[in-house]
Formats: C-alpha cells, structure tokens, sequence
C-alpha cells in the first residue's frame, strides 16, 4: 500500500480508505472486527465514519474495535458532522452549539481523545462562514481536532472558506469528499484542479456508484429498488439510468479480459486518476473487501483507460453523483436556506 499526504499537510494516507458507513447495527460490530483487522494488516491507515450513520452506531463500533485490538494510533481517524442526528431545531448544522456537542459525542464514541480528520458532512447555509471556522479553531486549539475538511461542498464555498481562514488565521480545510466514479467524472470539471492549486486532498466515496459498477445490476433485469439509497420514485432516481447500465455492458468485457471483476476493474480506474489521494472502500464482507485489496495491484492500459473515456468522456456523467449531492442541495437552499 502507498501513502500520499493528506492535501498540503504532513500527514500522510493509504491510498485506500476504510469506509464504514455501512456499520447499521449493533450486531454488525463483531464481523466488522476481522474487515477492521485485515485492512489494517494490508497497509490501509485511514479509516472513515461520521455521527450519522446509524445515528452513532458506526461510530460506537469503530471505537470498541480500535479500542479492543489496541490499533487507535495507527490510522488517521475521521468522522463527520453536520448532518441530523435528531428532531431538534439544533440537533442539525454547522453553528458553534451543534459541532461542539458533535464534536464531545463522537470523542465518547469512538473512545478517542482526538478526532484525527473532521469533515463537515454538508453545506449548510444558515451559519455564517466565521462562525463555523471559529468554532473548528476552538476545537483544534483543545486538541480535539487536528486537521478539518469538508464533503459534498462546491468549490465556491470551499474558496470562501479558504479566504477567510488565510484573512483571520483560523483552521484550514485540507480536504474534500465527493463522489467520484466511472460514471460520473463531474469532479473532472473543477473541483480537481482547485483541490489540486489549493493543496487540498481528495477523499472519494461512492467507487462502486451504489452497485452499478459491481456489475449486480445488468441491462436485462428491472431497475432496482434499493432501499434507503435509491428509489426509482424519488428525484435521485437520475442515478439508476438506462445510459448508466450500457455503460455498465460496456465495462464488463474489459473487466472479464482482464479475468477480474467490474468491481476490481473500477477501483484500478479511481487509483489512475490524477488528483485523487484516497478512496473509501466500503465492504460489506471481508471476501469483498480482499477483492477490493487485490485490484491495487492491477495495472490498467493506455487502450482500457481510452475505452472508458469513449464510454463517460472525461467530465461527462450518465449517473447523476456529484451534481445531485453538490448543487441539487445549492438549489434547494435558493428557496430555503435550511433545506440542507
């Protein structure tokens, strides 16, 4: 496993990222204990969560592993806030008062004396800019924090943020989340190389676009209904588009030459891509994750890596990622402000 630094730090990370978004259930933490253990062995340094996922469960379940095998202090650990965690007009957002009882929340449940990473999970309009620094500014001056970053934020509001951290000397974002993937290269088309100019790491989630790149749904089956995540009835049903599964019929003869999966061969594509410095994996299984571990070592082509532009031009989407969790949140907010 390689390591790069984190953005213009000095910190530095596996180009893989342990995911655990999908930690749901308390019961889940025992298999979770070999994933954990294993990623680890194979080089993997950084390790991802966030209070909202399973509304502190993940969390919970990440610190007693880290805690039970003594490892806490050989992965950058990040989480995230920002997001709901209850019904309360202040259970939600970036102000002072909820990222400083987030902050406290997620230290007792991760069994840690400092968040390593800290993201802010969404954009949210209501609080001032300064408001948000200052406090992020508080919490590293306490040790709480070390470095800070932001997930599903536009470029606009991330310079607005530079700005004002270089002007007051407050807390510096070093890194952004979005989703990156095959079938959506929205990133391609500016977030790239401002992360790039501004020395800001780029930790992408989504490699498998919810399962389109795993090759689990095909173009003769009926479109999917999974779950939480997508639904053909809602407004994100953009991601589960007839154009997304030719793309998928057109991945999977590469993927076979090669004799791996659709799901080796995309995350070899993600590792190719200029101005990445680490992507989240998120196994469900420990057989998942080895395969994931195992498309490290595959090398692409200048003739594969051609193919896939003629299939999503560089830029270009047929799965609609970035935009709908980047700008569909800006233009709900024009309305409403508080619809984050």
């Amino acid at each position: 496993m390689d390591y790069v630094q984190l953005g213009r730090t000095g910190c530095r990370v596996s180009r893989f990222c342990l995911g655990t978004m999908n930690i749901r259930k308390p019961e889940e933490e025992e298999a979770w204990k070999q994933i954990v253990a294993e990623a680890l062995d194979a080089g993997i340094n950084f390790v991802d969560t966030a209070n909202v996922y399973g509304r502190g469960i993940s969390e919970t379940a990440v610190g007693n592993i880290l805690a039970a095998n003594g490892r806490r202090d050989e992965v950058v650990l990040a989480t995230k806030a920002v997001a709901a965690m209850g019904d309360g007009p202040n259970d939600r957002g970036a102000s002072r008062y909820h990222l400083t009882r987030s902050v406290e929340d997620s230290l007792r449940r991760l069994k840690t004396d400092r968040i390593d990473l800290f993201y802010l999970h969404i954009v949210d309009l209501t609080t001032p800019m300064d408001e948000i620094l200052e406090t992020l500014d508080t919490l590293v001056q306490q040790g709480k924090l070390l470095y800070v970053g932001t997930s599903k934020w536009p470029p606009t509001l991330i310079m607005e943020g530079l700005a004002i951290s270089q002007a007051r000397g407050l807390p510096r974002f070093v890194a952004e989340q979005p989703p990156y993937q095959i079938l959506d290269r929205g990133v391609e088309n500016e977030l790239l190389w401002m992360a790039q100019r501004q020395g800001i790491g780029v930790c992408v989630w989504g490699p498998l676009a919810y399962g389109l790149l795993s090759g689990k749904y095909r173009k003769a089956t009926d479109m999917p209904d999974v779950g939480r995540w997508i639904n053909t009835s809602t407004e994100e049903s953009d991601r589960f588009t007839e154009a997304a599964l030719d793309v998928v019929e057109g991945l999977i003869p590469l993927a076979e030459a090669r004799g791996v999966t659709l799901a080796e061969f995309a995350h070899a594509w993600l590792l190719t891509r200029p101005g990445v410095t680490s992507i989240l994996i998120g196994p469900r299984t420990v057989e998942q994750l080895r395969s994931t571990l195992s498309s490290y070592e595959l090398e692409l082509t200048q003739d594969e890596l051609s193919r896939v532009d003629e299939l999503v031009p560089p830029g270009q989407h047929v799965s609609n990622f970035y935009d709908g969790n980047v700008y569909r949140r800006m233009r709900n907010a024009l309305a409403d402000p508080s619809n984050y």
